[in-house]
């Protein structure tokens, strides 16, 4: 483009280059737009300023045949020539009297309707853009369609199969689905953003100020989204907080320190109990623990402690640390479940274990490297923290614990990854990540916060059982031993060499379980692996958002077909409520009882919240009936567990506190004045007040467990209790 030396740019929009070729878009334009400017303007005629003063008025001259403007101005408007339109007819404009000069009435050639349609002249018909929303039956009858799922209520009336493309299903389920939108989400929705924003005082000083009055600071209160679920009250629990203290009462550090800085591997060592009292505590653990969440594999696991403990003092000093940690933390575990004179003595001496198992996960530096068995570990050390009232150390330990399994690719089904590793092993991954997904999800439906295990591609399909691949002609009868997988690790570049584990010195077939045993386990796994997906989905991302769970009425009854469809699809000796059932099935399958309650827990506490969520705005209410019934079932399952298993039910955080919450909820529930249509004398209003009963008496009798945090929950409850007017 040719420039005039003495002579500054002409004024350009901040989106376009500064420079020789911010004027025309196509540099084959340049020579001929140049030249025709410059005949009707020369450098010598016109100051800066009137310059300035032409191009803002865009001047052109009568007897100009003008093609195209390339002004800033005329290109702000969008009448520059495209590349394709070179040539076109004069176009004519008009003079101003007043002052001489051209107002230009310029029209771009490529907008002119004449020339858009060479056969009619007429203007062209525009191909539709938009996707069809509606179903096909719908669209090929021309009916109106309400875009229902599964089934419009137009093919409902006719009877017929209801289809949707893929692009409308597509979009129904990115503007419906309240979880998958909030399961990515950065930012909220304008929307939400607005009816979230509270102003922190009236009187703050802002730009919105001074265009007009501030609002009343009752009109912001009413601004303020509430709960998608009021009758659960506020996140939990009900303790005395201190602002170092989140979420539990315990506000100390949970791991005391009784190391030196160079005591190493040797000074954990030497403080390991008895090889008597170690096989106790293995054995309440794998009696109490390992059915509810069974991720360890047994046959490496005894493999390994029957070595560990054979070997003398020299070579244990030598060990490696995540397996001293993984030891430690079974230990802590079984003492938390032993019986003990009193809950301070138990509490003083499982805090010991896991302050072991912490000092070697600090010497196997677990911050920078992650194996199997210190994932394991630090897994079990989430609900070691939980039972012992460190929920808010738990939640900060678990996200160390998702950075790391991530980096360990346990996300990742081993079948898409390039892992040279045997069946069993892929088998022992695919549980450990269930294991990690499932405390994220459900921790984080007890905390109210995001879900962070929401990245994977593990396939449950591919999860079997010891039997199943031993019929399929797999080696499942030994040990393996874990590589370091991290990808932060030196070890990716440099994998160490692979050695085989030698035989254990003892017999330790009778550790392991049979066949039927392992099957069972497995149909356990995918059940809960199901009932997290879909809770992660619909009540996790929305809740830590304080987001509606349902957009609409149909929705939340879709939603609770699906929580159904889900439970009637599980085996049935998970889905078994009568207690003289489960009472006679405890005596010859306590592992499955376990099992059962813990699923019915969770899953009756989920179903209470979705039950219980609202949304004015769309037209939700509260089920209140449907609330109460999942609200009992759920409770009960912690009862039951109190008749079953006594000192289990005094240890278990979550448990004890989802029965916390279920029994708030109900109460509050029961304080909403009922309509004249309601029997207040029904069987369920009855039997749900006389669950909070319930409740209250095992809060004043507890003898065994953390009496502070049992006290504060009493407190708590007992004031909703009052309210109660059924």
């Amino acid at each position: 483009m040719l420039m005039y030396p003495t002579q500054t740019p002409f004024a350009v929009s901040t989106t376009t280059a500064v420079g020789s070729d911010a004027f025309f878009p196509d540099p084959a334009m340049d020579q001929d737009n140049a030249k025709a400017w410059e005949s009707l303007f020369p450098p010598s005629t016109f100051s800066n300023s009137q310059r300035s003063g032409l191009v803002s008025s865009c001047v052109h001259s009568p007897d100009q045949y003008w093609p195209a403007c390339c002004c800033p101005s005329c290109r702000q408007q969008g009448l520059v020539m495209s590349n394709l339109n070179l040539t076109s007819t004069p176009i004519a404009s008009p003079v101003d009297g007043q002052n001489g000069h051209i107002t230009p009435a310029l029209q771009s050639p490529a907008r002119d309707s004449s020339a858009s349609t060479p056969e009619a002249g007429g203007k062209p018909k525009q191909k539709r853009n938009k996707p069809t929303l509606s179903c096909q039956e719908c669209v090929e009858r021309k009916t109106k369609c309400d875009r229902g799922r599964p089934n419009c209520l137009s093919c409902i009336k006719r009877q017929t199969d209801c289809h949707y493309t893929q692009i409308a299903n597509l979009i129904a389920s990115a503007k419906t689905t309240g979880g998958a939108k909030a399961r990515y989400v950065t930012k909220p929705s304008i929307k939400a953003r607005k009816t979230n924003s509270v102003s922190s005082t009236a009187t703050t000083t802002s730009r919105a100020g001074s265009e007009g009055p501030s609002q009343p600071s009752a009109t912001l209160k009413r601004k303020i989204r509430p709960s998608s679920t009021p009758y659960l009250g506020t996140a939990l629990p009900y303790s005395r907080s201190t602002p170092s203290n989140v979420f539990g009462v315990g506000a100390q550090h949970p791991f005391s320190n009784y190391w030196t800085c160079s005591g190493g591997v040797a000074e954990v060592v030497g403080v390991l109990p008895s090889k008597e009292q170690a096989d106790i505590l293995v054995a309440k653990y794998f009696e109490v623990m390992d059915p509810v969440y069974p991720f360890i594999h047994r046959r490496t696991f005894f493999t390994n402690y029957e070595r560990f403990w054979a070997q003398p003092l020299s070579i244990k000093n030598d060990t490696d640390a995540d397996l001293l940690a993984l030891h430690y933390t079974i230990y802590a575990l079984g003492t938390q479940f032993m019986q003990f004179p009193s809950y301070e003595e138990r509490a003083s001496s499982a805090e010991f274990y896991a302050s072991a198992a912490n000092q070697a996960l600090r010497i196997y530096s677990y911050l920078n490297r992650a194996s199997m068995r210190s994932m394991a570990a630090m897994t079990l050390l989430t609900y070691f923290l939980m039972n012992d009232n460190h929920a808010s150390d738990a939640y900060a330990w678990s996200g160390i614990l998702l950075r790391q399994a991530y980096a360990l690719r346990l996300h990742r089904d081993p079948e898409f990854i390039d892992l040279n590793i045997s069946e069993i092993e892929k088998q022992t991954r695919r549980r450990l990540w269930q294991a990690v997904f499932f405390q994220d999800t459900f921790l984080t439906v007890l905390l109210k916060l995001p879900p962070t295990a929401t990245h994977s591609d593990v396939q449950l399909d591919n999860l079997m059982d010891e039997a199943s691949l031993k019929a399929d002609g797999f080696e499942v009868d030994i040990p393996f031993q874990s590589r370091v997988e991290n990808l932060m690790s030196i070890n990716v570049i440099a994998p160490p060499v692979e050695v085989s584990l030698p035989p254990p010195p003892v017999d330790i077939t009778p550790y392991l379980v049979d066949h039927t045993v392992d099957k069972a386990d497995v149909e356990y796994i995918r059940s809960m692996w199901k009932l997290g997906n879909l809770v992660q989905e619909n009540l996790s991302s929305p809740m830590s958002l304080n987001l509606p769970l349902v957009s609409s009425p149909r929705q939340k009854t879709s939603l609770v077909s699906s929580f159904r469809a889900l439970y009637r699809s599980f085996p049935n000796v998970l889905t078994i409520l009568d207690f003289s059932t489960l009472q006679a099935e405890a005596t010859v399958n306590p592992r499955g009882v376990r099992q059962n309650l813990f699923l019915t827990s969770n899953f009756y506490h989920c179903l209470m919240i979705l039950q219980a969520s609202e949304n004015d705005e769309a037209g939700v209410e509260c089920n209140i009936r449907g609330s109460l019934e999942a609200a009992h079932e759920a409770l009960w399952s912690f009862f039951k567990l109190v008749k079953l298993f006594e000192l289990e039910a005094t240890v278990w955080w979550v448990f004890q506190h989802r029965a916390f919450e279920e029994a708030v909820t109900i109460a509050k529930l029961l304080s909403i004045e009922p309509t004249q249509d309601v029997n207040v004398n029904d069987a369920l209003y009855t039997k749900c007040k006389n669950d909070v009963m319930t409740m209250i008496d095992f809060l004043k009798n507890g003898s065994r467990g953390n009496l502070e945090m049992q006290r504060t929950r009493l407190l708590a409850l007992e004031e909703a209790f009052d309210k109660i007017v059924v």
